[in-house]
């Protein structure tokens, strides 16, 4: 477990974009370059990184708004070659690098509830503009954890489970893989579609809103009793690699983490680390978003990094007062409104 507690952001974000030897291994076997769109959100800088530093030799193209322009610089900074375009203009399109490999990570989950116009022209639209445009090329298509049926905590949620999205998010993100279903087959285009929860780093995700919660004597809601995590750099690893699993039609895989946690004995180990005796708000409730991603562990091995260093690393930074995404998961969310 590492101390996070005295790192920049630049020095989080270069730990958090390291590659295994395996990606590098992956990388130097695939010819020509690489696209990441969506690459100003929360994955897509580290992982925009990793590729760079997985194969060196390669151009890798980072696409995004770039509404944050410190994301772009750290970017710039790692060599990377950031495109400024909003991919819902037909005009920004022109600007797209053609590459053999692309990783799509564009999607709206936040505040999606309120704006659904907005969410399904991103999550569902979009997509298959993009399938279209990259009809010759080789995708990973980031999807969610979220298409498939709340379940026991006792429950097994494979691939292989039919989707039962609640609510429009969800529904607008199994649109998002139909749709890219559909021009795969269509185009021969090979794809993997990725469905991912739930990714923790030192700035967002479900242990940031625990630890938030506890040392501001908020009370942690337990209505939804247990979750996925799986440690940001793992994930990206996994979405890398699996380029190599990119088929028509598309191969889906499940990304998370290898256990099934419970929140209550994750706020439990965050207040000890915090020194603060976690309250809570509710009892716990029967279900949750849960999946199993042994088919990703058998491709690929299983996640580097403990529940207990991902606990305290989090910690460590939190503690320090380091910055946040403000961006909270509403993992409690239990009627699919994000």
């Amino acid at each position: 477990m590492q101390d996070l507690s005295q790192l920049t952001e630049d020095q989080l974000e270069d730990l958090l974009s390291e590659p295994s030897p395996q990606l590098r291994q992956t990388l130097a076997a695939l010819e020509g370059d690489v696209a990441v769109l969506g690459a100003g959100g929360k994955m897509g800088p580290t992982l925009a990184m990793m590729l760079k530093k997985a194969a060196p030799n390669k151009n890798v193209f980072a696409v995004s708004r770039f509404s944050d322009a410190a994301v772009k610089q750290r970017l710039d900074n790692a060599g990377v070659r950031t495109v400024c375009a909003d991919l819902l203009d037909p005009a920004s399109h022109r600007a797209l690098p053609q590459v053999p490999y692309v990783y799509y990570l564009v999607g709206m989950k936040f505040g999606s509830a309120a704006n659904q116009p907005v969410t399904w022209a991103m999550n569902t639209f979009l997509p298959g503009t993009m399938a279209q445009h990259y009809k010759d090329s080789r995708l990973v298509v980031l999807s969610t954890g979220n298409v498939y049926p709340y379940v026991a905590p006792t429950a097994c949620v494979t691939e292989d489970t039919p989707p039962d999205p609640l609510g429009e998010y969800a529904q607008s993100c199994l649109g998002r893989e139909r749709i890219c279903e559909y021009f795969s087959r269509q185009n021969g285009t090979p794809m993997t579609l990725i469905r991912l929860n739930y990714a923790n780093e030192p700035r967002y995700g479900i242990l940031v809103d625990l630890a938030q919660k506890i040392i501001n004597g908020g009370a942690v809601d337990l209505t939804v009793p247990a979750v996925n995590l799986i440690w940001q750099r793992d994930a990206n690893d996994y979405i890398a690699r699996a380029i190599t699993l990119a088929q028509s039609p598309p191969t889906i895989l499940n990304v998370t983490g290898a256990e099934t946690v419970s929140v209550r004995a994750a706020a439990a180990q965050i207040g000890r680390l915090l020194g603060k005796e976690p309250k809570f708000s509710s009892p716990e409730g029967p279900k949750g978003l849960l999946s199993d991603a042994s088919r990703c562990f058998e491709q690929f091995g299983r996640p580097v990094t403990r529940l207990e260093d991902m606990i305290s690393m989090i910690v460590s930074w939190f503690a320090a007062g380091k910055p946040t995404l403000n961006k909270p998961t509403k993992y409690e969310v239990y009627d699919g409104k994000f």
